[in-house]
């Protein structure tokens, strides 16, 4: 089954659902803040797409971190600040069968309706 994982007022993981939801794909849906994203799941994440592709930078969490916070960023710093407030993942995580997409633009659109097209 398709997880989506992100926050229920977003507008890119509003999107994301009604695409899902236009295709006839089943999903479920992991809110990020109710939900909370466990050390193990965002440890995985970052072992297939690293930890760039899902620190949001454009966030309203991220612009209301200290410099001191944004200083100096590695996995390790960036993967505690995510765990802290998952507000700073960007979303949505769409976890596939086989992968996960970060993101909802255009290429990821596309990847997921290929993806899911390809497994019916």
């Amino acid at each position: 089954m398709t997880t989506l994982y992100g926050l229920k007022n977003c507008d890119s993981c509003r999107k994301a659902i009604a695409f899902l939801k236009a295709g006839g794909w089943p999903y479920r849906f992991h809110d990020l803040r109710d939900d909370g994203l466990p050390a193990d799941v965002l440890a995985d994440w970052v072992e297939q797409v690293g930890w760039e592709p899902l620190l949001n930078r454009r966030s309203t969490t991220w612009r209301g971190l200290s410099e001191a916070e944004k200083k100096d960023l590695d996995e390790e710093k960036a993967v505690r600040l995510m765990l802290a407030a998952p507000t700073l993942v960007k979303r949505p995580v769409i976890r596939l069968a086989e992968r996960m997409v970060v993101g909802f633009g255009a290429p990821q659109q596309a990847e997921v309706g290929t993806a899911l097209g390809a497994a019916e």
